[in-house]
Protein backbone atom coordinates (compact mmCIF):
# COMPACT_ATOMS: atom_id res chain seq x y z
CA UNK A 1 0.00 0.00 0.00
CA UNK A 2 1.71 3.47 -0.75
CA UNK A 3 1.65 5.98 1.86
CA UNK A 4 2.49 9.15 1.66
CA UNK A 5 1.58 11.30 4.84
CA UNK A 6 0.12 9.89 8.34
CA UNK A 7 -2.78 11.39 10.62
CA UNK A 8 -3.52 12.78 13.31
CA UNK A 9 -1.84 10.54 15.61
CA UNK A 10 -4.28 11.29 18.06
CA UNK A 11 -6.64 9.32 16.25
CA UNK A 12 -4.55 5.96 16.01
CA UNK A 13 -6.38 2.65 17.02
CA UNK A 14 -6.45 1.14 20.97
CA UNK A 15 -3.54 -0.83 20.25
CA UNK A 16 -1.68 2.60 18.73
CA UNK A 17 -1.50 1.66 14.91
CA UNK A 18 -1.70 5.23 13.17
CA UNK A 19 -1.52 3.72 9.73
CA UNK A 20 0.07 0.90 7.86
CA UNK A 21 1.99 0.34 4.13
CA UNK A 22 4.55 2.13 2.85
CA UNK A 23 8.57 1.92 3.18
CA UNK A 24 10.77 3.05 6.06
CA UNK A 25 12.14 5.94 3.46
CA UNK A 26 13.94 8.82 5.23
CA UNK A 27 11.06 11.63 3.91
CA UNK A 28 8.71 9.27 5.15
CA UNK A 29 10.49 8.55 8.61
CA UNK A 30 11.51 12.47 9.14
CA UNK A 31 7.41 13.14 8.63
CA UNK A 32 6.65 10.19 11.24
CA UNK A 33 9.03 11.24 13.77
CA UNK A 34 8.23 14.99 13.85
CA UNK A 35 4.48 14.04 14.46
CA UNK A 36 5.28 11.23 17.16
CA UNK A 37 4.95 8.63 14.98
CA UNK A 38 7.58 5.26 14.67
CA UNK A 39 7.46 1.84 11.87
CA UNK A 40 6.64 -1.12 13.74
CA UNK A 41 7.24 -4.18 11.30
CA UNK A 42 5.25 -7.25 12.39
CA UNK A 43 5.33 -10.52 10.67
CA UNK A 44 2.68 -11.05 8.25
CA UNK A 45 1.63 -7.56 8.37
CA UNK A 46 2.20 -4.12 6.07
CA UNK A 47 4.57 -1.85 7.95
CA UNK A 48 2.74 -0.92 10.80
CA UNK A 49 3.18 2.92 12.14
CA UNK A 50 2.47 3.83 16.06
CA UNK A 51 2.01 6.10 18.76
CA UNK A 52 0.76 4.28 21.44
CA UNK A 53 -1.92 5.58 23.88
CA UNK A 54 0.94 5.66 26.87
CA UNK A 55 4.56 6.34 25.76
CA UNK A 56 7.95 5.56 27.51
CA UNK A 57 10.15 8.71 28.10
CA UNK A 58 13.10 9.37 30.46
CA UNK A 59 13.50 12.67 31.73
CA UNK A 60 16.71 13.79 32.46
CA UNK A 61 15.98 14.86 35.95
CA UNK A 62 14.23 11.59 37.17
CA UNK A 63 17.53 9.53 35.69
CA UNK A 64 18.50 7.12 38.43
CA UNK A 65 21.86 6.03 37.67
CA UNK A 66 21.96 2.71 40.13
CA UNK A 67 25.31 2.57 42.34
CA UNK A 68 27.13 0.24 40.68
CA UNK A 69 26.75 1.47 37.44
CA UNK A 70 27.82 4.90 38.23
CA UNK A 71 31.08 2.71 39.80
CA UNK A 72 31.40 1.60 36.40
CA UNK A 73 31.03 4.55 34.49
CA UNK A 74 33.84 6.34 36.54
CA UNK A 75 36.57 3.02 36.03
CA UNK A 76 35.85 2.20 32.58
CA UNK A 77 37.90 2.27 29.66
CA UNK A 78 36.09 2.17 26.87
CA UNK A 79 35.68 5.37 24.87
CA UNK A 80 32.38 6.56 22.91
CA UNK A 81 32.01 8.46 20.10
CA UNK A 82 29.23 9.74 17.93
CA UNK A 83 28.41 9.20 14.72
CA UNK A 84 31.28 7.38 14.12
CA UNK A 85 30.21 3.55 13.00
CA UNK A 86 25.88 4.36 12.32
CA UNK A 87 25.48 1.18 9.79
CA UNK A 88 27.75 -1.32 12.32
CA UNK A 89 25.62 -0.14 15.44
CA UNK A 90 22.46 -0.91 13.53
CA UNK A 91 23.74 -3.77 12.25
CA UNK A 92 24.67 -5.05 15.68
CA UNK A 93 21.51 -3.70 17.21
CA UNK A 94 19.71 -5.65 15.06
CA UNK A 95 22.08 -9.11 15.04
CA UNK A 96 23.21 -9.46 18.68
CA UNK A 97 20.49 -11.63 20.84
CA UNK A 98 18.95 -10.42 24.08
CA UNK A 99 17.91 -12.35 26.73
CA UNK A 100 13.74 -13.20 26.73
CA UNK A 101 13.79 -11.74 22.73
CA UNK A 102 13.78 -13.98 19.54
CA UNK A 103 14.24 -12.36 16.18
CA UNK A 104 14.03 -8.26 15.34
CA UNK A 105 12.20 -6.16 14.33
CA UNK A 106 15.57 -4.07 12.57
CA UNK A 107 15.00 -5.66 9.15
CA UNK A 108 17.34 -4.88 5.92
CA UNK A 109 14.59 -2.69 4.84
CA UNK A 110 14.91 -0.45 8.01
CA UNK A 111 18.78 -0.67 8.29
CA UNK A 112 18.65 0.89 4.51
CA UNK A 113 16.33 3.14 5.66
CA UNK A 114 17.50 4.35 8.67
CA UNK A 115 20.95 4.41 7.30
CA UNK A 116 19.71 7.02 4.38
CA UNK A 117 17.96 9.07 7.38
CA UNK A 118 21.73 9.15 8.79
CA UNK A 119 23.24 10.27 5.51
CA UNK A 120 20.96 13.26 5.72
CA UNK A 121 21.73 14.17 9.15
CA UNK A 122 18.63 12.85 10.74
CA UNK A 123 19.60 9.35 12.41
CA UNK A 124 22.39 9.41 15.25
CA UNK A 125 24.44 6.73 16.85
CA UNK A 126 26.54 6.51 20.04
CA UNK A 127 29.47 4.22 19.47
CA UNK A 128 31.66 2.10 22.40
CA UNK A 129 35.13 1.07 21.99
CA UNK A 130 37.05 -1.32 23.45
CA UNK A 131 40.56 -0.16 21.71
CA UNK A 132 39.51 -0.45 18.50
CA UNK A 133 36.27 -3.08 18.58
CA UNK A 134 32.65 -1.80 18.94
CA UNK A 135 31.91 -3.30 21.71
CA UNK A 136 28.44 -1.37 22.04
CA UNK A 137 25.96 1.38 21.31
CA UNK A 138 22.96 3.02 20.53
CA UNK A 139 20.97 5.08 17.44
CA UNK A 140 18.28 6.98 17.22
CA UNK A 141 16.32 9.44 15.55
CA UNK A 142 16.45 13.80 15.85
CA UNK A 143 12.60 14.42 15.57
CA UNK A 144 13.44 17.87 14.83
CA UNK A 145 14.81 19.11 18.12
CA UNK A 146 13.32 16.13 20.50
CA UNK A 147 15.31 12.79 20.01
CA UNK A 148 13.56 9.10 19.85
CA UNK A 149 15.83 6.08 21.26
CA UNK A 150 15.66 3.17 18.96
CA UNK A 151 17.73 0.21 20.09
CA UNK A 152 21.15 -0.34 22.14
CA UNK A 153 23.45 -3.62 22.15
CA UNK A 154 26.70 -4.86 23.91
CA UNK A 155 29.07 -6.84 23.74
CA UNK A 156 30.74 -6.12 27.21
CA UNK A 157 28.76 -5.67 30.32
CA UNK A 158 27.51 -2.25 31.00
CA UNK A 159 28.26 -0.98 27.47
CA UNK A 160 25.26 -0.35 26.09
CA UNK A 161 24.13 1.39 29.06
CA UNK A 162 27.37 3.55 29.37
CA UNK A 163 27.04 4.77 26.05
CA UNK A 164 23.01 5.37 26.70
CA UNK A 165 24.30 7.64 29.70
CA UNK A 166 26.59 9.34 27.11
CA UNK A 167 24.14 10.15 24.86
CA UNK A 168 22.45 11.89 28.01
CA UNK A 169 24.91 13.90 28.85
CA UNK A 170 25.65 15.08 24.90
CA UNK A 171 21.74 15.88 24.50
CA UNK A 172 21.84 18.18 27.95
CA UNK A 173 24.89 20.14 26.72
CA UNK A 174 22.32 20.96 23.78
CA UNK A 175 19.61 22.16 26.01
CA UNK A 176 17.45 19.05 25.72
CA UNK A 177 16.19 17.34 28.74
CA UNK A 178 14.28 14.28 27.85
CA UNK A 179 14.51 11.09 25.86
CA UNK A 180 12.35 9.36 23.61
CA UNK A 181 12.26 5.46 24.47
CA UNK A 182 8.71 4.96 23.15
CA UNK A 183 7.93 1.24 24.67
CA UNK A 184 8.94 0.74 28.39
CA UNK A 185 11.00 -1.90 29.17
CA UNK A 186 12.78 -3.03 32.74
CA UNK A 187 16.17 -1.82 31.15
CA UNK A 188 14.62 1.72 31.09
CA UNK A 189 12.45 1.73 34.04
CA UNK A 190 14.95 1.08 36.15
CA UNK A 191 16.62 3.87 35.05
CA UNK A 192 13.97 5.89 36.06
CA UNK A 193 11.85 6.04 32.87
CA UNK A 194 7.95 6.76 32.87
CA UNK A 195 5.15 6.39 31.46
CA UNK A 196 3.11 9.27 29.82
CA UNK A 197 -0.67 9.81 28.20
CA UNK A 198 0.00 10.05 24.30
CA UNK A 199 -1.10 13.94 24.33
CA UNK A 200 0.94 14.72 26.83
CA UNK A 201 3.63 13.32 24.88
CA UNK A 202 2.80 14.71 21.77
CA UNK A 203 2.22 18.88 23.18
CA UNK A 204 5.41 17.97 24.80
CA UNK A 205 7.28 16.70 21.39
CA UNK A 206 5.60 20.23 20.21
CA UNK A 207 7.08 22.28 22.68
CA UNK A 208 10.41 21.03 22.23
CA UNK A 209 10.22 21.55 18.35
CA UNK A 210 9.33 24.61 18.89
CA UNK A 211 12.53 25.49 20.71
CA UNK A 212 14.48 24.85 17.80
CA UNK A 213 17.81 23.19 19.06
CA UNK A 214 20.42 21.93 17.27
CA UNK A 215 20.87 18.06 18.63
CA UNK A 216 24.23 17.62 16.77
Amino acid sequence: MALTHFPDPRHATSEGVVAYGGRPDPDLLVEAYTNGIFPWPVEGYPLLWFCPPQRAILFFDELHVPRSLARERRRTALRFTIDQAFERVIASCASVERAHEAGTWITPEMIRGYTELHRSGRAHSVEAWEGVELVGGIYGVDAGGAFAGESMFRLRPNASKLALLFLVEHLKTRGLDWLDIQVMTPHMEALGARLVSRDSFLERLARTQGRGLKLF
